[in-house]
Formats: C-alpha cells, structure tokens, sequence
C-alpha cells in the first residue's frame, strides 16, 4: 500500500478516534472534558491534515490507483459523518442539517456504485467542491465552538458565534443537496444507466 493510501487508512482509524474522545466526558465524568477538548481537536488537525497530504502526494508523485479513488471519498465521509454525528449530540449542529447532509452522502455512495458498475467515474462539479468546503469549514467552526463553550462558559459572545456556525451548516447542507442534483442531472444526461437490468 503507498504512501496516500495509507495516509487515507489512517482517517479511517482517526474517526473512531475522534469519537471516542469526544464522548469522553459523557461515558467517564465531565473532570475529563478538558482533555477531550484536547483530544478532539488535536485528532481533527490531524485527520485534516491527512486528507491535504494523501491527494497532494498522490498527483505530485503518480501514486493514484484503483483502490485510492474508492477509499479517498469514503474516508471523508466516514470522518465528517462522525464529526457531524458529535456535533449534533452536543446540539452544536442542528438535525435538520445532520439528517440532509447524511441522506446525500448515502444517495452519493449508491450512485458511486452503480457509476463503478458501468465503469464511469462520477464527475465533479462546482457545488461539489463548494460542499466541501463548506463541511470542512462548518466542521472546524463546530469544533472550535465546542471547544470555546467549554473554555469560556457563559461568555456573552458565545451565541452570537453558535448563530453564525448554525447558519454554516445549513449552508452546508443545502449545497450537498444541490450537488448532488447535479450530479443526477448529469447521470440522466450521460445516458450511463439507461440500459441497466431491473
């Protein structure tokens, strides 16, 4: 396995990670909430960090295979899922946002397969690469809130900021759902599934 692939590996490893530490403080007692702020953020950095590295390396180097392209956007979604998961259980997140985004990348991992089937590759659009920014960012901003209510408890500008994250993940979540209409749009125009067996 190169290097890519097993920078990958490793946010399949760190997401598990990640929620463990988070929950920390509600399995063993709220005396561990500041090292599982500590824990979680330092796990964030790094599991973002490794998603940058593994495509960086990965075209710089011409170590782009089969396995990578499958695993490379099943681990982002396998770690912002958990990301958003904790969120929405600390009720940074709102569920409304949560469930949308959830229902898309499973409609996203389904259209993936059939595409994989006919040995087409989905393309990417321009509100797919907004989307993800705009998790990565609305991720960020929801740990940094976490981390902030707990550090500065009861401070007076902590609801303009939750404010500002709630409106982050909506924004998030309406992108998803645009671009994966896009993409649908562009699976009905490619013609790629018109002849498939039901």
């Amino acid at each position: 396995m190169n290097i890519p692939n097993k920078l990958t590996v490793s946010r399949l490893v760190m997401a598990p990670l990640f929620f463990i530490c988070f929950n920390l403080p509600y399995w063993f007692g709220y005396g561990l909430e500041d090292i599982s702020v500590i824990l979680v953020l330092a796990i964030f950095v790094l599991n973002e960090l490794s998603d940058l590295l593994d495509g960086k390396i990965a075209r710089k180097r011409n170590l782009i295979t089969d396995l990578g392209k499958v695993m490379d956007p099943f681990a982002d979604t396998f770690s912002r899922i958990t990301y958003f998961v904790c969120l929405m259980e600390c009720g940074i997140m709102p569920s409304i946002a949560f469930i949308v985004i959830l229902w898309r990348e499973l409609g996203m991992l389904f259209v993936r397969m059939l595409m994989m089937g006919k040995g087409k590759p989905v393309p990417a659009n321009i509100f797919g690469k907004s989307k993800a920014v705009l998790y990565a960012v609305s991720g960020v901003a929801g740990i940094l809130l976490y981390a902030m209510e707990r550090w500065f408890e009861g401070a007076s500008w902590l609801s303009a900021c939750g404010i500002a994250v709630t409106l982050l993940f909506y924004l998030a979540a309406v992108s998803s759902v645009a671009s994966f209409l896009i993409y649908i749009r562009f699976i009905i125009s490619d013609g790629s599934l018109k002849n498939m067996t039901r």
